[in-house]
């Protein structure tokens, strides 16, 4: 298993991985401009060089970021896949000086896991809420925020 930082090659793969998981709205749907416009944010997970998932780390704000796009392949779930990618990215948080970061996710056992605590979405800055914008759920979102500290 190698982590490693996303290049734009990895796009179309990453876009499928995200997406598959949009579809039982799991997660927001990411189109490929988005996707090569964060490129640099992201990072991969490979086994036998099959790219099996992938998270990205956004900055938010001054000292605040998200993680986002949190996808694991089919398959391949349960195998600290998705915890070595979001502490791979919360690694990259502490190294840009962010002391917060956040997610807003339905899997709460999962991000509790890794030191993750609920707060109220409205307590975040009006910042994170541009992709939302985006989302067929808007603005009945019904996504827990999380936030950890770094």
């Amino acid at each position: 298993m190698i982590i490693r930082k996303a290049t734009v090659n990895d796009i179309p793969e990453i876009r499928e991985i995200i997406n598959y998981h949009a579809k039982k709205e799991m997660m927001l749907p990411r189109s490929l401009s988005e996707l090569y416009e964060c490129t640099r944010s992201f990072y991969l997970c490979e086994v036998e060089d099959e790219i099996v998932g992938c998270c990205a780390l956004q900055v938010s704000w001054e000292k605040l970021a998200e993680v986002i796009s949190l996808a694991v392949k089919p398959g391949y779930e349960k195998k600290g896949i998705g915890s070595k990618l979001v502490y791979t990215c919360l690694g990259d948080a502490k190294e840009l000086g962010i002391e917060n970061v956040f997610t807003l996710t339905y899997a709460i056992p999962f991000f509790e896991k890794l030191g993750f605590h609920t707060v109220d979405k409205h307590t975040l800055p009006h910042k994170i809420w541009t992709a939302c914008l985006k989302c067929s759920k808007f603005p009945d979102c019904d996504e827990i925020a999380m936030m950890k500290e770094i």
